[in-house]
């Protein structure tokens, strides 16, 4: 498993909302400075932030974009699981029925890497925004 650029830009981006405070808005401009995000990629990676529900957009001369949640409450599994979708070390983790070997039911590797999935997951639960803030 591979956290691609895009998931970095998104924890960036929202890390950047947080230390303005979990009500404060900013532009986007803004936000790609600050996080050294292309400003056309990171009005697409929003985008999938505001359909996962952890980012609010605002219209209008005071527009911008907050956070959709307190930043305690938003963490790193939430914003990969975003952009790249379920995380799953093995493609047999995420769709029924995948398996190589043809051995699902009774695959000792799936066991393991399912095993290795879950630990990861719940590690990355643990860590929120408030926890990366400055």
């Amino acid at each position: 498993m591979n956290i691609t650029q895009e998931a970095d830009y998104a924890v960036r981006a929202l890390l950047i909302l947080s230390e303005e405070g979990d009500e404060a808005k900013l532009d986007a401009k803004t936000i790609a400075e600050r996080g050294c995000i292309p400003l056309r990629f990171l009005l697409k990676l929003l985008r999938k932030l505001i359909h996962a529900e952890l980012v609010k957009s605002y219209r209008g001369v005071n527009g911008g974009y907050a956070l959709a949640k307190r930043s305690k409450d938003i963490n790193l599994r939430d914003i990969i699981e975003a952009v790249e979708g379920p995380i799953a070390i093995n493609r047999c983790l995420i769709k029924d029925g995948v398996c190589n070997a043809n051995r699902r039911s009774f695959c000792t590797i799936h066991k393991g890497l399912e095993k290795v999935q879950k630990i990861l997951s719940s590690e990355l639960e643990k860590i929120t925004l408030e926890e990366l803030k400055k």
